[in-house]
């Protein structure tokens, strides 16, 4: 079976960086988009970041030129690097993408990690 696994979160001050990172294994024919969104206490989740297999990235306005995310192909691992941190980022991290199993290669599946958290303290 084919999963994503986070990991990098944690609490730091305002103004502090994170490195989170999200890596997919099993029997993987290709990966194709990938992406961020998190959800803070009480509100909807939100797409954060997206990355296509060829390295184009969107972005929310909101965190646009202080988190970067890149993905490395060869390690099947998409990371989100998170500088300047605000308060107001604080919320539960997933990582998702969009993967087309070796067992049904017809096909491209949505899959969704189990969540890191992340706090930012003021």
């Amino acid at each position: 079976q084919v999963q994503l696994v986070e990991s990098g979160g944690g609490l730091v001050q305002a103004g502090g960086s994170l490195r989170l990172s999200c890596a997919a294994s099993g029997s993987i024919f290709s990966i194709n988009t990938m992406g961020w969104h998190r959800q803070a206490p009480g509100k909807q989740r939100e797409l954060v970041a997206i990355i296509t297999s060829g390295g184009n990235t969107n972005y929310v306005d909101s965190v646009k030129g202080r988190f970067t995310i890149s993905r490395d192909n060869a390690k099947n691992t998409v990371y989100l690097q998170m500088n300047s941190l605000k308060p107001e980022d604080t919320a539960v991290y997933y990582c998702n993408a969009r993967i087309t199993t070796a067992q049904a290669i017809s096909r491209m599946d949505t899959l969704w990690g189990q969540g890191t958290q992340v706090t930012v303290s003021s």
